[in-house]
This record gives structure tokens, sequence and C-alpha cells, in this order.
């Protein structure tokens, strides 16, 4: 059993499952609750009614529960994919934060929240190998059907503690920009691009609902000041810069 150092506290979720095909994790993916309290995320977790599940919940004051064994496939990811590979369940380690989300108020993420997370991430990075650009949110994953853990999460600071990987957004100025109804040998670059980088993108030349959600789920990650679905110039360059500052396999 893969128990972490850190975790104050175990609540063992019933909804498990081996990992398919014996595989090992290689991923992260961060949520948040969109609950009241962690009392109740870790209830509802915890609850074989609900179907879901996660490895571990990190709580407004930053306490670590787990709930599943990291050995095991827990159920938070959903219908999702990254890389052109699904069963995003089986390849990764899922860790809920406690915040209540956009449609209750969406507060700030305290401090000593984001340093737990930080503390846990290591952690979970000193036993797997999982490379950075595979450290992403929920709505990386499943941009149509989530948008946590949300422009308010602070990446860069997982960043610069050395986890995940970020480069400075370029800046929102005006210029030409990529929208929804829009079609050419541009949206379809631009398509190749996000989904070189690993979004779910289809290559259609048509800037379509599911193309505008996937670069929702970007923005919020990687250029949160705005998101609005719209590949702007600061959109586009960010992309570009991302791309470019890959680790080498």
């Amino acid at each position: 059993m893969i128990r972490s150092p850190l975790a104050a506290q175990f609540m063992l979720s019933p909804n498990i499952e081996p990992r398919r095909n014996n595989v090992k994790p290689d991923m992260v993916i961060l949520h948040y609750t969109g609950m009241d309290d962690a009392e109740r995320a870790c209830s509802w977790l915890c609850n074989p009614v609900s179907k879901v599940s996660c490895h571990y919940l990190v709580d407004e004051k930053g306490m670590i529960t787990q709930i599943v064994d990291e050995s095991m496939r827990a159920w938070h990811a959903g219908v999702s994919s990254w890389k052109g590979a699904g069963d995003i369940n089986s390849h990764s380690i899922g860790i809920e934060i406690q915040n209540p989300g956009h449609s209750n108020g969406y507060p700030d993420f305290p401090m000593v929240q984001m340093k737990s997370v930080v503390r846990l991430c290591n952690d979970i990075l000193s036993r797997n190998d999982i490379r950075p650009e595979r450290i992403l949110a929920h709505s990386d994953i499943a941009p149509m059907r989530k948008i946590d853990p949300g422009e308010k999460f602070d990446w860069q600071l997982l960043h610069a503690e050395g986890i995940g990987h970020w480069v400075v957004p370029e800046p929102i100025v005006g210029g030409p920009m990529l929208k929804q109804g829009d079609t050419g040998e541009e949206v379809t670059e631009f398509q190749k691009q996000l989904r070189l980088y690993g979004y779910g993108v289809a290559i259609t030349g048509r800037y379509d609902a599911l193309t505008k959600s996937q670069v929702q789920g970007f923005q919020r990650h990687f250029r949160p000041e705005r998101v609005d679905g719209i590949a702007d110039v600061s959109t586009i360059t960010t992309l570009q810069k991302l791309l470019e500052a890959l680790p080498s396999a």
C-alpha cells in the first residue's frame, strides 16, 4: 500500500479498482471540490453512491487526507483525454483541493493550502516518474465539461517550486485573433499546436465549440488574466513559448 507520509488522516474510498493494464501513474490531475467544505467533500468521495473518488484532498488549512492508495485507480477524471489517450484515471494521481468553486463565489486559494499542495506534489513526484508537462488541471483534460481548479489557482507558484510546466504569459495586447466561426489555414495551424501540446482538439480548420473550449482550458491554466476562448496574440504566443520550452525526452 502506497500512503503519503504527509497525510494527516485516511478516509479510504470504496470507489476504486486496479489500474488497467498495470500502468504506473505518469500524470497528476488537480481539481477543486466545488463543495461547501472539505468534510462534506470527503464524505462524498467515500460514498459508494457517488461513483467518484480521488487519491488526496487538501483542505483550506492545508490538511491532507488520503482517500485512495496511489497504486489504485481512483475515479476523478471522468471522460477525458491528453496527448490522444483516454483512461486518464489509470494514468494519474488525482488531488482534490477544497474550494466551493465558480458557482459558489470562487474564493482565492489560501497560501497555506497552496503550500500544502506544493508539498504533496513534491512527495508524489518523489515516488513516481512524472514529467512536468503532465501535471495538469481537470479543465485541461476535459475542457468541455470542467473548469477546475480554475484561473485563480497559482500554477506559477507550483512551477517556482519545481512542479509543472509554465512560461510567463505573453501580455494581452491588440492585434489579430482567431475566434469561434473562423475557418482556414491559420485555424488549422493553431489547432495543430494545441494538439501537439496535448489538448484534445480536432484538427478541422474550423474554430468550433470544441476548439473554443480547449482554448478556455488552456487560458485557465496558462493565461489566466482573460478566459474568453479567443485565440488572441497573447494566447497564441504563450502556447508557442510553451511548446519551445517543453523538456527534452
